[in-house]
C-alpha cells in the first residue's frame, strides 16, 4: 500500500508527466504514464493478497474524480468487501435504481443493532421515514443540496432538535451509500461550509418540542373510553398510563421482569433510556392489567403484552390506536407529562420522588440517599395516588399526597 500521505499530486503535475512509470497520489492512488497514454490505477491489499484496479483514463477522469473513487475503494476495504468482486458483480447485471428511501431502509437495518436503545431504532425509522419522505423516490446518487433543503426549510426554525437530528441522519446515510461506490462527489446534506451558508441560523433559546399532551384533568375520562376496547394495545396503553413508563420499555416487558407478589417490575439497565436499572412500582390497577395478560402457558421470557401475532407489539401499535379514539392531538410519551403536571401542580410528593418515578436522573448525591432510603415506598405511593385519580376515584386536589409527609 502506499504512503499514508494523500493527495501529493497536483493538476499541473499530472499534465506535465511524460516518462513511463506510477506517480503515486497517495493512498493506494496511482498515475500510471506508459507510451499509450495515461491512467488512473488503485493498488492494495485485500486479504493480504495485492491487487490492481483500473480507474479510467486520465483524459476522462480528472484528479479529483480519480480521488473520489479512490476513496471509494478503501472504504470498501475498511468494510471487509472485495473491489474487484463488486466490479464484476455490477457488470454482470444491468444497473438496479436504488432510492434514497430503500438505502435509507437497509442502512438503518445494518447499524441497528448498535443503537443501545430501541427507541433509538425507532426514532432513526420514523424520523427518515417521515421528514424524508421527499426524498423516497429520489435515485440515492442524484440527491441534491436543493432536494435537502425541500427537507430542512420547512422545519428549520420551527423545529430546531428535530431539524438537526434529520439532516445529520440523512448525511450518515448520503455518507454510506458513498461508501458503497453508490453516489460520488460531496455530501449535500454537510452542515458546516456548506447549509449553514443556506440556511438561517438556529436560535440556540428556541422553543423546545414537547410531546403533545392530553391535559391530567381529562385523564379519567380518557382512561374509561380506553378500558371499553378489549384490544392488547388498549390494556398496554393504559399500563403505560398507570406507570408513567415510556412505550418501548412496556412493548418490551417480559415476565422473567415482573414480580407479582412484590407488585413490583424490574427493567433491566440496557432497556432504560438512562442506561440503569429502574424499579417500577405497581398500583393495584396496573397489577391488575398485567395479571390478566398471563395464561398457563407463559414462560419468563414471554413479552407480557403480545401482539395479535406473536411477538411484541410495534411501535406504531399504541399510536394508531390514539388514531382510532380519533385523538391525533395526542401522543404516548405526552402522557409522561400528564402525569409530570399533575404530581407537580396537585400533590404535595417531594420533586425527586416524582423524577425518579419517571427514570429522570437527579443530582447524585440525592438520588444515591434517596435509594438508601425509602424512596421506592413514597414512590408506590405516588403511583397509587395517579392510579386513583386516573380511576376518577380521587379528587384533584393535595389531599391524597399529604400521606406521604
Amino acid at each position: 500500500m502506499a504512503s499514508r500521505a494523500r493527495n501529493k499530486l497536483t493538476v499541473k503535475q499530472v499534465a506535465a508527466f511524460t516518462e513511463p512509470g506510477l506517480h503515486s497520489d497517495g493512498g493506494g492512488l496511482y498515475l500510471r504514464v506508459r507510451s499509450p497514454g495515461r491512467s488512473w490505477i488503485f493498488i492494495g491489499t485485500y486479504q493480504g493478497k495485492r491487487f490492481e484496479l483500473g480507474l479510467g483514463t486520465a483524459l476522462d477522469v480528472t484528479l479529483a474524480k480519480a480521488r473520489e473513487r479512490a476513496e471509494a475503494i478503501r472504504l470498501m476495504l475498511l468494510d471487509g468487501i472485495d473491489p474487484r468482486a463488486q466490479r464484476k458483480q455490477a457488470a454482470a447485471k444491468p444497473a438496479k435504481v436504488i432510492t434514497f428511501g430503500t438505502f435509507a431502509k437497509e442502512h438503518v437495518a445494518a447499524i441497528e443493532d448498535g443503537f443501545k436503545n430501541p427507541k433509538h431504532r425507532q426514532q432513526w425509522r420514523s424520523t427518515l421515514e417521515t421528514y424524508g419522505k421527499p426524498l423516497a423516490e429520489i435515485p440515492i446518487d442524484q440527491v441534491s443540496t436543493e432536494h435537502i433543503l425541500e427537507v430542512l426549510q420547512p422545519i428549520w426554525l420551527t423545529k430546531t432538535e428535530t431539524a438537526s437530528r434529520v439532516r445529520g441522519r440523512i448525511e450518515r446515510v448520503l455518507d454510506a451509500a458513498k461508501a458503497r461506490g453508490l453516489r460520488s462527489g460531496e455530501n449535500p446534506a454537510r452542515l458546516r461550509g456548506h447549509l449553514d451558508h443556506l440556511l438561517a441560523v438556529q436560535r440556540k433559546n428556541a422553543r423546545v418540542e414537547h410531546h403533545p399532551a392530553l391535559p391530567f384533568a381529562q385523564i379519567a375520562a380518557f382512561i374509561a373510553e380506553l378500558q371499553k376496547r378489549p384490544a392488547v394495545a388498549a390494556r398496554a396503553l393504559e399500563f403505560t398510563i398507570l406507570t408513567a413508563a415510556r412505550s418501548g420499555e412496556v412493548r418490551g416487558m417480559r415476565w422473567r421482569e415482573v414480580d407479582l407478589e412484590a407488585k413490583l417490575w424490574t427493567i433491566p439497565a440496557d432497556r432504560m433510556k438512562a442506561g440503569k436499572v429502574h424499579e417500577v412500582p405497581l398500583s393495584d390497577a396496573a397489577l391488575a392489567i398485567v395479571s390478566a395478560q398471563r395464561d398457563d402457558q407463559t414462560k419468563p421470557e414471554d413479552f407480557v403484552f403480545v401482539a395479535p401475532r406473536g411477538g411484541s407489539l410495534t411501535d406504531m401499535a399504541m399510536l394508531q390506536l390514539l388514531k382510532r379514539m380519533d385523538r391525533n392531538d395526542i401522543t404516548v410519551h405526552g402522557f409522561r407529562s400528564s402525569f409530570r403536571d399533575w404530581a407537580g401542580d396537585k400533590t404535595e410528593f417531594q420533586r425527586e420522588v416524582i423524577e425518579m418515578a419517571l427514570a429522570h436522573s437527579v443530582a447524585s448525591a440525592v438520588e444515591a440517599a434517596y435509594r438508601r432510603g425509602t424512596a421506592l415506598e413514597k414512590r408506590r405511593e405516588l403511583m397509587t395516588a395517579w392510579a386513583d385519580y386516573c380511576a376518577g376515584r380521587l379528587e384533584p386536589d393535595k389531599e391524597a399526597a399529604n400521606r406521604a409527609d
